[in-house]
C-alpha cells in the first residue's frame, strides 16, 4: 500500500516563504512523476508544479519565478519551495505521485496540507 505523507503547510504573511514536502513509502519505484496541486475554496483543483523522473520541472504561470520544486530519488521525496507568497496562494495543497507500473500510470494522493497567506 503506497502512502504519501505531506508536511510543511501553515500560516505565513504575504511575502513570506514556506517549504512543502511529500514522501512516498510502501513500495519501490523506478519511474514516477511527482506534482503539487492546490484547491482554494470554491475553485477547482489546479496543477501548481510537477517534476519528472529526469528532474525536469513544470510550473503554473501564476507561480513561475516564485516556487521551485525538487526531488530526492533515494527517498522518494519531493519538495516545493514557495517564496514571495501572495494571498491568492492560499489553498489546500495536495501531493500527487504518479507511478509507472506494469504498463500504466497509477495515481496516489496525499491528504492535503493547508497553506494560508494572510497578514
Amino acid at each position: 500500500q503506497v502512502q504519501l505523507v505531506e508536511s510543511g503547510g501553515g500560516l505565513v504573511q504575504p511575502g513570506g516563504s514556506l517549504r512543502l514536502s511529500c514522501a512516498a513509502s510502501g513500495s519501490t519505484f523506478s519511474f514516477y512523476i511527482m506534482a503539487w496541486y492546490r484547491q482554494a475554496p470554491g475553485k477547482q483543483r489546479e496543477l501548481v508544479a510537477s517534476i519528472a523522473n529526469d528532474g525536469s520541472t513544470n510550473y503554473a504561470d501564476s507561480v513561475k519565478g516564485r516556487f521551485s520544486m525538487s526531488r530526492d530519488n533515494a527517498k522518494y521525496t519531493a519538495h516545493l519551495q514557495m517564496n514571495s507568497l501572495k494571498s491568492e496562494d492560499t489553498a489546500v495543497y495536495y501531493c500527487n505521485f504518479r507511478d509507472w507500473n506494469r504498463g500504466r500510470w497509477v495515481d496516489y494522493w496525499g491528504q492535503g496540507t493547508q497553506v494560508a497567506v494572510s497578514s
